[in-house]
């Protein structure tokens, strides 16, 4: 079938071929050439509908995975229209675990369909042929978009989030729209009653007093808890885009009080809120006005030659670069050193990869080179979006769909819903 140059395409309808060897839809027909449907020759990297080069699916697996996704999706559409008792039985996601998504038929359905049609796009993602970069952008991309377009997250969809609405008469969602005004107010979604923690009282409660300070950090000394205490001194570095205190949570579960127990004497940098009088710092002033000057203090004050360290997450990369650096000029000052989820190889970065290349980083020079700062909230939206089921659509549902205050964690970034898993979120 020919159109007139400039004409558009006639519609297509069931049972009419689209062309020889291929289906309706332009899939290819059994026992077709691949090249045969342009459809496929997109995937395969081919024809004017090839608008992603690179970007190609090998046809033997994209037929696999077409055959599994249409036999599962016919066995659950089965059990929906001859089984519906079927849809009691637990869904076995987080997100589908409140008992209204089994109660009802056409919940649990929208349910158990979404979680296959994102698991077929996941491994068909998984399945492109392409530079580890390119693929793991585009994981990345679909996992998100699949995150954000799950039915729990959407009022109409969500039978849990409308029996709460009935049950409360419309309170739950005055509730929520006002959370989410507020959240817009403050740029970012509440993940924690902010209102239950006071500095001092519930948090950073452990006794101690500043010893030291300089332009980028001060030095504090934890007051013993044990009759005696061990000869060489404790050097905690906390990274510096979080408070000191994400070591000093509640007392029950306080590493530093933890450490100070255990008969140590402890140090803690607690580093400053940089401003715009500091944008002109670098990794060099963090690394020499750290854990260096850091260490130097605690060394003097103990009157001991070396020391233990541990270093958390980036403060463990500054640690561990300051080390590097006093060695090379003949100065060994650690006993020992210890490091919690520190990143020293940077030639695998993981997942954070996928935001940078040389874009990404001419514009971070951009707005930071000229003597600018990053600010804290896109660090956190980075963070969130690792995890965004926990740490973004989680709080979706809880705080605007069900209008609900989000619970006491002291530990941002830990998700209200039971039975997901706790996550650290820095910011």
């Amino acid at each position: 079938m020919v159109n007139p140059a400039g004409s558009a395409p006639e519609p297509v309808h069931a049972g009419q071929a689209v062309a020889a060897g291929t289906e309706p839809g332009g899939l290819p027909a059994p026992g077709s050439e691949p090249d045969a449907s342009p459809w496929m020759a997109w995937w395969q990297g081919k024809g004017p509908l090839a608008t992603v080069p690179g970007l190609v699916v090998p046809p033997e697996k994209l037929l696999e995975l077409q055959q599994d996704y249409v036999q599962r999706m016919g066995s659950l559409w089965n059990d929906f229209v001859a089984h519906p008792e079927r849809s009691a039985e637990p869904i076995g996601d987080g997100r589908f675990a409140d008992p209204a998504w089994s109660q009802n038929t056409l919940s649990a359905f929208l349910a158990r369909a979404y979680l296959l049609n994102a698991e077929f796009l996941g491994e068909m993602a998984a399945a492109v042929d392409a530079e580890p970069k390119v693929k793991a952008r585009l994981c990345f991309s679909v996992s998100q978009w699949l995150d954000a377009t799950a039915p729990s997250n959407f009022l109409a969809l969500n039978p849990a989030a409308q029996r709460r609405l009935i049950e409360t008469r419309g309170e739950s969602l005055t509730a929520g729209l006002q959370n989410l005004l507020g959240d817009i107010a403050k740029g970012r979604i509440s993940q924690t009653d902010e209102t239950a923690f006071e500095v001092g009282r519930n948090v950073a409660a452990t006794e101690g007093a500043v010893v030291f300070e300089n332009a980028l950090m001060q030095l504090i000394q934890y007051k013993p808890l044990t009759p005696t205490v061990r000869a060489r001194p404790l050097l905690l570095v906390p990274p510096c885009i979080n408070k000191y205190y994400i070591l000093d949570l509640q007392p029950q579960n306080s590493f530093i009080r933890y450490c100070v127990e255990q008969g140590n004497t402890v140090f803690v940098v607690s580093w400053r809120n940089p401003h715009e009088d500091l944008a002109h710092m670098g990794w060099d002033d963090y690394v020499s006005l750290g854990p260096i000057a850091a260490i130097h203090a605690v060394r003097r004050i103990m009157g001991v030659p070396d020391i233990n360290s541990l270093g958390f997450c980036v403060g463990g990369t500054l640690l561990a670069t300051a080390l590097a650096v006093m060695m090379a000029e003949g100065d060994e000052p650690v006993a020992s050193l210890t490091l919690l989820t520190s990143l020293l190889d940077f030639s695998d970065a993981g997942i954070l990869d996928i935001f940078i290349d040389e874009a990404h980083v001419r514009m971070r020079e951009a707005t930071l080179g000229g003597g600018g700062l990053m600010p804290g909230r896109d660090l956190a939206n980075t963070f969130s979006s690792l995890r965004a089921n926990d740490l973004v659509w989680n709080y979706v549902v809880n705080n605007y769909l069900e209008g609900q205050q989000p619970p006491a964690f002291d530990l941002p970034g830990r998700p209200a819903t039971p039975g997901l898993r706790p996550a650290l979120l820095e910011r």
